[in-house]
């Protein structure tokens, strides 16, 4: 089952109501869902790349991806309107907190030189955002299948009415954030 679903609901939800004063449950922030996206610039002149692509976070979310076209023409980077140039899901419910559960207890760990996540990378609404510059660091990716890596962007959604809640809940779920000192 969602191992950080089940933790969230037993102790952080409770943990949150107390240091924030909520009066009542519903204004206890919580995450409301997770978009994985890859841009593939390669694919302007390589198809194949994009198939790469969408294959692996097909692999890495356990969902297919959405193929995301470009919406208007840049002569400078060969791109037209219309062309297949990215990739997106969007993940909610157990397979989001599953998805976040690896990614914090199994994959930000194998990261080379991981200091913790950047603590300002908030948007203002409590919403948090982070890069990921190699798939392979994913458990669920192969050596053979990490050979032509690419990078993700992890957007994780949330409730909360400001940065400080949000950090609050992510630091409570176990994201391992810098010490901003």
């Amino acid at each position: 089952m969602a191992r950080m679903k089940d933790y969230y609901k037993e102790k952080v939800a409770a943990e949150l109501q107390s240091e924030f004063g909520y009066k009542n449950i519903f204004q206890i922030p919580k995450i409301t869902k997770v978009v994985v996206n890859a841009g593939v610039g390669r694919a302007i002149v390589d198809s194949k790349k994009l198939d790469e692509v969408v294959a692996g976070i097909a692999k890495l979310t356990a969902q297919a991806p959405v193929v995301t076209k470009a919406r208007k023409s840049i002569a400078g980077f060969k791109l037209r309107e219309e062309m297949n140039i990215g990739a997106t899901v969007t993940l909610r419910g157990d397979i989001m907190y599953e998805f976040l559960d690896r990614l914090v207890n199994i994959t930000l760990p194998r990261v080379r030189d991981f200091r913790g996540l950047k603590p300002n990378a908030f948007d203002g609404h409590g919403n948090y955002s982070l890069g990921i510059k190699e798939h392979g660091v994913f458990s669920e990716i192969s050596f053979e299948e990490a050979m032509s890596p690419f990078g993700l962007q992890v957007n994780i959604a949330t409730t909360a009415k400001t940065d400080d809640e949000g950090r609050a809940l992510l630091k409570k779920l176990g994201f391992p954030f810098k010490d901003q000192g």
